[in-house]
């Protein structure tokens, strides 16, 4: 009767009542903001939250430790831009996730979302923002099992059903204009706009994202600001999908809180970013990816990763808040989704992006984005233990990152010396 009611009681409140202590021996620590190396730490883990830190901290006799002296500890990554319910296949639709969207279900869609967010995970993404493509609010569907305990996987935010004009970002035809559906949700006008945003953030959704310039006509810098002003009553934030110069400028003078992609940006552009602290999630890509863009033409795909990186070093010079998203869509022949998604950090490295920065870019950034600074982006007493570890200093060479061998996500080991450990919990918490 009495694990009855405790457990009872656990579902309710959605954690123990009494905070499991958990300690970790760490050979160093990344000081992600000062780009440091703090050596021989010991770190105190109380419930979710780190609770003290420090090379004198006295373990003691009978305590719970994980032992970590020969690695070096960060804090989770942060990945900005992913949709985990969208894997092309390449052979079936040489990338166009159109055919996906008509198909393959949402339910279908979600269960790949299953393998992909364990996958990040497990690769040392404990932070995500799914910026949609996920049918009929897949995504939301993924967040809820992750938090209740069902699935493995990054806290995560979501954006429910992309808003964009009309064809969303298909080229339809006059037979099934109806195919946009359930991608995106469109909007020409701004009481369907308004109807688009209160019913994604009805359904549960973090943010909202806007596409805004895939066709020749597009949201207006008025049209914009006007949904900046609705998004921003409601307490969050708009996420913007651009791919032009004059649809970068819209976003920002609008007050969009990040640009997604923004292949295209001047130097004035790059100055009004720096000045509103717009954020850049490039969804930069490494070289060997650009033929996926490029039509599998090794000359054009060239000409074309070197002007992103050009583009990403220019961002960087002028001082642009930068957060990593891969905005990985298909499925690769021998990769999974958190293998492929890590492998692109040599991107940065080709835009001249020093170690340091990287890191900041892939924790402290992210977090900010996404509001979450006081719980994430740090290893810090009072934050969230979202901790992993590597093998040598990713300050000195970023590929350790390459190479997880240890996750936790707010107090719960999920890898552990290079295995996946995660179990079915025995207590699920209660969906509200």
């Amino acid at each position: 009767m009495k694990r009855l009611l405790l457990a009872l009681l656990i579902s309710v409140v959605g954690q123990p009542l009494f905070a499991q202590t958990t300690w970790i021996r760490a050979g160093g620590v990344v000081d992600v903001e000062a780009g440091s190396l703090l050596e021989n730490q010991v770190i105190r883990i109380e419930g979710e939250r780190i609770a003290a830190m420090g090379a004198d901290l006295r373990i003691p006799a009978g305590a719970d430790v994980i032992d970590l002296s020969d690695a070096i500890i960060l804090p989770g990554l942060i990945e900005a831009h992913t949709h985990l319910a969208l894997s092309t296949q390449e052979r079936r639709d040489f990338g166009r996730f159109f055919i996906t969207n008509v198909i393959e279900t949402t339910g279908y869609r979600a269960i790949q979302g299953v393998t992909n967010a364990r996958s990040l995970l497990e690769h040392g993404f404990t932070s995500i923002r799914d910026l949609g493509n996920s049918g009929n609010y897949g995504d939301l569907d993924l967040k809820h099992a992750i938090e209740h305990g069902w699935i493995p996987g990054p806290d995560m935010q979501t954006v429910g059903r992309i808003i964009a004009p009309f064809g969303g970002q298909f080229q339809l035809q006059p037979e099934h204009p109806e195919l946009v559906a359930p991608e995106y949700l469109v909007a020409d006008t701004r009481d369907e706009m308004r109807k688009a945003i209160h019913q994604n953030l009805h359904y549960g959704a973090d943010l909202i994202k806007i596409v805004v310039d895939d066709f020749a006509y597009q949201y207006t810098e008025e049209d914009l600001a006007w949904a900046v002003d609705e998004i921003t009553r409601a307490g969050t934030k708009l996420a913007t999908h651009v791919t032009t110069y004059e649809g970068a400028k819209h976003a920002v003078r609008a007050g969009a809180a990040s640009l997604e992609h923004a292949w295209e940006l001047d130097d004035e552009t790059l100055q009004m970013m720096v000045e509103k602290g717009t954020f850049l999630v490039g969804t930069d890509f490494p070289s060997y990816y650009a033929g996926y863009f490029a039509g599998y033409d090794d000359t054009l795909a060239q000409q074309l990763y070197d002007k992103r990186i050009a583009r990403l070093r220019r961002a960087y010079e002028a001082g642009v808040k930068i957060a990593f998203g891969a905005d990985v869509t298909d499925q690769k022949d021998g990769y999974t989704r958190g293998s492929l998604t890590i492998s692109f950090i040599s991107s940065f490295a080709d835009a001249g992006i020093t170690p340091e920065d990287l890191l900041r870019i892939m924790t402290i950034n992210g977090a900010e984005l996404m509001d979450w600074e006081n719980d994430k982006g740090t290893v810090e007493v009072g934050k969230h233990a979202d901790l992993i570890a590597v093998s040598s200093n990713p300050l000195e060479n970023p590929d350790a990152l390459l190479d997880v061998s240890f996750v936790m996500k707010r107090g719960a080991v999920y890898k552990q010396d290079g295995r996946f450990v995660w179990e079915v919990p025995a207590v699920i918490e209660a969906t509200e």
